[in-house]
Parts: structure tokens; C-alpha cells; sequence
């Protein structure tokens, strides 16, 4: 029975999180981060938190395919970066806060996701560069940043 279900699962596969444009243009342009923490957003983060995901080879194997749609489905609802512009500068300085207080609590990457995908566990650096630039791209500290 198990394998019977098994197999007519792979009969239908949740829909893809794929959508053609820059995805990523003016959370990019508004927040501009350093080399360093764009590479880490572009091979790590994006993947659930925008509206394109660069799904690996087992994506089409359920029930694994149902499983990364909803991290999907639920990361773009925590921090959508291709959304960033719909966004309020209240909830954009929210999100900064949630990213730093995410990345330095270890709580991101899940480690589901690096489970499978070793090679995107951020070094202690990666981390200080990603929360040293929530802090500073932070538009509450932008507003309430006096000049030195």
C-alpha cells in the first residue's frame, strides 16, 4: 500500500517557485550589500526567499518535492526578497532586524537545508558581514543615524 502511494505521488508535483525577471533588483539596489554577503544571499538564501528557485536533481522525487515546496511556501512568506519594494520601510527594518537576530542565532541557514546542502553553512564571518550590514543598511538606523 505505502509503495503504491509512493509511486502515484510522483504522478503530481507541487507547483514550482519560478518566475522569469531580476528577482532580486531593488532589494539589491536599496540595501546594497558587499560582495561578500550578495554571494552569500545568491547561492544561499534565495532559493526560499524569492519568487525563483534553483531546484537540485531529488526535487523531483516526492515526497521530498512536498517537502521544499513548503520551506518554500513558508520562507517567502518570513522574507520575500523579491517582494522587498512592496514592502513598508517599517516592515523592511523589521525584516533586517529578523535576518540579523536569524543569522546569529544559527536558526539560518535551517539545518534541513544544509543537511543536503553542506557547502552553504556560513562561516563565522560570513555571519558577522551579513549582521554587521543588517545594521547598517537598517532604515531605522538610517533615519535616526547621526552624522559623525
Amino acid at each position: 500500500m505505502l509503495l503504491a502511494v509512493l509511486v502515484l505521488m510522483q504522478f503530481y508535483r507541487p507547483k514550482k517557485n519560478s518566475s522569469q525577471g531580476d528577482h532580486s533588483a531593488v532589494f539589491l539596489a536599496e540595501t546594497n550589500p558587499s560582495k561578500e554577503v550578495m554571494e552569500v544571499f545568491t547561492q544561499t538564501c534565495y532559493n526560499c526567499h524569492s519568487n525563483n528557485t534553483n531546484y537540485p536533481w531529488y526535487n523531483n522525487v516526492a515526497p521530498i518535492s512536498f517537502w521544499l515546496a513548503r520551506d518554500i511556501k513558508q520562507g517567502k512568506v518570513a522574507l520575500n526578497f523579491s517582494e522587498w519594494a512592496g514592502y513598508s520601510p517599517k516592515m523592511k527594518d523589521r525584516k533586517l532586524v529578523t535576518i540579523k537576530q536569524t543569522v546569529d542565532s544559527k536558526k539560518m541557514p535551517l539545518q534541513s537545508y544544509l543537511w543536503a546542502h553542506r557547502r552553504f553553512r556560513l562561516s563565522q564571518s560570513e555571519r558577522q558581514a551579513i549582521i554587521a550590514w543588517a545594521d547598517q543598511t537598517s532604515v531605522f538606523y538610517q533615519l535616526n543615524r547621526r552624522p559623525e
